[in-house]
């Protein structure tokens, strides 16, 4: 989700169409002035951006987000090089390195590994052979256990996923969790669904799978057999599955038990083993998030013939490893991918090796990352903007009509006890542990990954470290956390479209002024709001508070759920509910704090608009975006975002604020009727 690429002094400029003037603030080319603003805002907003701005073939999407993506792309492959130059010469050097330094030698030689397509092309298949032979060794229950542990531990999720998280009841505790998992299309929905479009991805994808165990030695027959079983497992894996909109609920998934009752909800499972082996530490009780999955995985343990387990470590392991192998299994994976996203080139070999460094080694990146793009005077700009929107936000909650003054003071507290996380961390991560070779670059990956698990499962039993980060600097993107209760906003998204110091106040509050509204709100959103100051899930609401906000977030889902994408689909309303939620309070708070700052400035127009009307302008330009129907598809099932129209027009709609700004009359389409509005914060 990003902009266009011109770095000045750590910011990014959007461009006139000319591609020569730089625009500050907005820019009349981005709009379609054929369509009224009453009538579709996205498309008067973003209209003009999104026709000169087609997909690029290598793209699934293509919108302002991905636009800074691409720019921090090329800075972060700029810091790569340097790193991997450093890192290739550093044989010859005797003297010991600092930890940064250290740091910065081994996601240059991970980086430097990643583009030497000469070695994969040599090493082809050679790299997974002893895994591939310990899965072919696989005779009985226990050897199977002890081989699905050994891939868990690189963070496959085999069956099911291991990994650790705040005890949602104890923030100050680290503690063990087991879920759902082993799927190898992205959601079980792909697996349930009976339209045609979901048998022809299914059939796609045993087609896949065949080839890849053809590519891996098996003849035709037996790689078309062992795919279709693994389909038959998955799908049987799948059925057992919960859906995401069940998961939604915090209290759904927290089950916490002593390990001897996991045991008994599944005896098959032989867990302290299991668990020995994926690489977990001893412990006495986990939360069992899906107890229902659990006690159905322990039938098909015994079920499904071993030989068929055995294809299904096989085919997952060579899935995993397919993007970093030789070419042949490169194109294969994109063959997938073009079918689930509609892409249709791949991205460049550059590319793909600066996202799966930052995905792998990000904070090690990330200081020459943020040396380069973002300077004290940026982050305290930041962190004065957050503050102010605290302050708008703690007036609206004291005065909420509908919440009550018992509800409301912890409202209050919750706030008060925010942490703010701006630009990059206080303490870079420590990759001492992790050892990165000039060898092939799949045991890089899978190197990386199992340093990842292992730093993530040593966590369990000791205190949380709350000045983690779990985004890189680099990153386009922000969140809140409600086991933190903290708002977190990467370097890489402090930047245009979002955030531009010479750009006017309404710009800014359209764009990263909402932006931190809608992760403030996401503390009081239908999950946030289930978590108190310190991030422990418990109840701090009255019964009629807690209904009456039920009561206007059903509102919510409701309107989304009317809304469409392409020719068939719906917008999950229940699935996108708490974003949803986020972007209306979000755009409230940055509203009310853009009226806040202009009471004694001169209401200087941009453009030909209002403050008002630039802070609209702001926000739509944010989610101008284009998507593939293949990815529109795959995000309705599993993005709990709504598409970027929907961002645009559902909160706006809901809005007399905007209804003020464009002169908008009552029977318009960007006007909701009063009895169907919906104001939560």
């Amino acid at each position: 989700m990003p902009i266009h690429s011109l770095l000045l002094a750590g910011l990014l400029a959007a461009q006139s169409p000319d591609s020569t003037a730089i625009v500050h603030g907005i820019d009349r080319a981005d709009l379609d002035t054929t369509c009224a603003a009453c009538q579709d805002f996205y498309q008067f907003a973003t209209g003009g951006w999104r026709a000169r701005h087609p997909i690029p073939a290598a793209y699934p999407r293509w919108g302002s987000f991905d636009l800074l993506q691409e720019q921090n792309r090329e800075t972060v492959r700029v810091v790569l090089e340097e790193a991997a130059r450093d890192a290739m010469a550093s044989g010859t050097r005797s003297a010991p390195a600092s930890a940064a330094r250290s740091a910065a030698n081994k996601v240059g030689t991970f980086y430097a590994t990643c583009m030497d397509s000469t070695a994969a092309e040599s090493a082809g298949l050679s790299p997974l052979q002893p895994e591939l032979a310990r899965i072919a060794a696989v005779a009985t229950p226990a050897d199977f256990r002890r081989e699905a542990g050994r891939l868990q531990k690189i963070r496959m999720p085999i069956a099911f996923a291991v990994y650790s998280q705040q005890d949602a009841k104890n923030s100050a505790e680290e503690i063990l969790i087991v879920a759902q998992g082993g799927l190898g299309l992205p959601d079980r929905d792909y697996y349930v669904k009976t339209d045609s479009t979901s048998v022809a991805i299914r059939t796609a994808y045993v087609a896949h799978l065949g080839r890849v165990l053809m590519m891996a030695g098996d003849d035709s027959a037996t790689a078309i057999g062992g795919a279709t079983r693994v389909m038959a497992l998955e799908m049987s894996l799948a059925r057992i599955a919960r859906a995401r909109t069940e998961r939604r609920d915090p209290y759904a998934v927290y089950h916490r038990m002593p390990l001897a009752d996991a045991a008994r909800l599944a005896p098959h499972l032989e867990w302290a083993e299991w668990l020995r082996d994926a690489g977990a530490p001893t412990v006495t009780s986990l939360n069992v998030a899906d107890p229902d999955f659990f006690r159905s995985l322990d039938t098909l343990l015994v079920s499904v013939p071993l030989a068929d387990w055995r294809t299904y470590l096989r085919s997952h392991l060579l899935a995993f490893a397919e993007p970093w192998l030789d070419s042949r299994w490169v194109a294969e994976d994109f063959r997938m991918e073009s079918i689930l996203t509609g892409t249709k080139e791949m991205l460049p070999r550059w590319k793909r090796c600066v996202r799966v460094s930052d995905n792998s080694m990000g904070e090690a990146l990330g200081e020459a990352y943020v040396a380069r793009t973002f300077s004290p005077a940026a982050k305290a700009r930041a962190l004065a903007m957050v503050r102010n929107m605290e302050a708008v936000l703690h007036d609206d909650l004291a005065t909420l009509a509908w919440m009550s003054p018992a509800t409301r003071k912890q409202a209050i507290t919750k706030l008060d006890a925010f942490m703010n996380k701006i630009g990059y961390p206080d303490k870079w991560r420590d990759y001492s542990r992790l050892e990165v070779s000039r060898g092939p670059f799949i045991d890089n990956v899978i190197a990386a990954n199992e340093f990842d698990q292992n730093r993530r499962l040593a966590k369990i039993g000791r205190p949380v470290d709350r000045t983690e980060w779990t985004m890189s600097p680099p990153t386009v993107n922000a969140y809140y956390s409600p086991g933190f209760n903290e708002v977190v906003f990467p370097a890489g998204i402090l930047q245009p479209p979002f955030f531009d110091p010479e750009a006017p106040d309404a710009v800014n509050y359209g764009g990263i002024g909402a932006g931190i509204g809608h992760e403030m709100t996401h503390g009081f959103d239908d999950q946030g709001r289930k978590f108190d100051e310190k991030g422990n899930l418990r109840d701090w609401w009255t019964a009629d508070d807690a209904t009456g906000f039920q009561q206007r977030a059903q509102g919510i889902v409701d309107q989304f759920n009317g809304y469409t994408v392409g020719d068939s689909l719906h917008v999950n309303g229940k699935l996108t509910q708490g974003e949803n939620i986020a972007d209306l309070g979000g755009l409230k708070v940055a509203y009310a704090a853009l009226e806040r700052s202009l009471e004694h400035k001169t209401r200087a127009s941009d453009a030909g608009f209002t403050p008002e009307q630039q802070f609209f302008l702001s926000w739509a330009r944010i989610w101008a975006t284009s998507t593939r129907a293949e990815f529109a598809r795959q995000l309705v099932l599993t993005d709990p975002h709504a598409p970027g129209k929907w961002r645009v027009d559902g909160p706006l709609s809901n809005m007399p604020e905007f209804a003020d700004a464009f002169h908008c009359q009552s029977g318009d389409p960007m006007v909701r009727p009063a009895e169907k509005r919906v104001a939560i914060w």
